[in-house]
């Protein structure tokens, strides 16, 4: 077989999870695929008799990537207060995207992308290579520059900032589905009771409309407040079907054949803990939802 052919064949097995790393680096699905693209181009420049471990090899070509794509974001994002919804992976129950299993995998949610985008460059490589896909500490700290002692720190002080910030989603999607049926019928009717009792009462609503609008991201806290929110934009759930979103219970929102947004929800402990929209067209647009509308 030509070395060329079979050398592309072996990336290409590799490919979801090569994705799946850059996705968690990220948070957004382009330069995820960017970031692996470009890894596949420094591997065709590579003598392939001289990598002893290609799975090692590419982790480590695709997080160097998207560290220094992270540096670069970090250094031209202006000071702010708007927090940015990641890229959601989005289908419906019955049309998961095989190509994106990867990326679902352990259903890294919305809410957790969020919080990782908080960290240091250096905090999420070793927080998603060590506590997401079990990467060594030696091999991080390779990635870095670093000693392993000095990834284990980074790690454990991302673990600290995650924690209680990133509430862990029930896993029975049939119990989350209900929560989030519930939420809709509420805010269909305008009960702003049970709105309350289905949010947690720490809850998070984070929705970005975009930069036409004033603020490019509303974030709103508590039940009280979310709820007063979500009865406003009660009269577009009979537009919304359910979804997957990054493998949890989620909504689309569509009229006319047209996406108008997308719901991500957290469901802890039988309540909402936390909601993600994104209603930016431009950004909906870029997610190639009209498939699934």
């Amino acid at each position: 077989m030509d070395q060329d052919i079979w050398l592309a064949e072996r990336f290409e097995q590799h490919r979801p999870q090569l994705r799946a790393v850059a996705y968690r680096m990220l948070g957004s699905l382009t330069e995820a695929e960017d970031a692996v693209q470009e890894t596949w181009l420094r591997l065709a420049r590579t003598d392939a008799d001289e990598v002893d471990n290609l799975a090692a090899w590419l982790t480590t070509v695709v997080a160097r990537i998207c560290l220094n794509a992270l540096r670069a974001r970090q250094t031209r994002r202006e000071e702010s207060l708007d927090v940015r919804v990641p890229d959601p992976v989005v289908s419906t129950a019955d049309d998961a995207d095989p190509a994106y299993a990867a990326v679902l995998a352990d259903s890294v949610g919305l809410a957790l992308l969020v919080v990782l985008d908080t960290l240091t460059p250096t905090e999420r490589l070793a927080f998603v290579l060590h506590d997401l896909f079990a990467v060594p500490f030696d091999e991080i700290g390779a990635m870095m520059d670093r000693s392993p002692a000095a990834a284990r720190q980074l790690a454990s002080r991302a673990r600290r900032r995650v924690q209680g910030r990133a509430p862990a989603s029930d896993p029975d999607l049939a119990r989350q589905r209900e929560v989030v049926d519930a939420f809709l019928a509420a805010a269909h009717e305008g009960d702003f009771d049970r709105l309350v009792t289905v949010l947690h009462p720490d809850v998070v609503l984070r929705s970005d409309g975009g930069t036409a609008r004033a603020r490019h991201t509303t974030v709103i806290t508590g039940a009280t407040a979310v709820a007063a929110q979500a009865a406003t934009f009660g009269r577009f759930s009979p537009f919304a079907r359910p979804a997957l979103v990054n493998g949890a219970a989620g909504v689309l929102v569509t009229a006319a054949g047209r996406p108008l947004s997308v719901m991500a929800f957290t469901v802890a402990e039988g309540r909402i803990a936390a909601i993600d929209v994104i209603a930016d067209s431009e950004r909906l647009r870029q997610l190639a939802l009209d498939d699934l509308s």
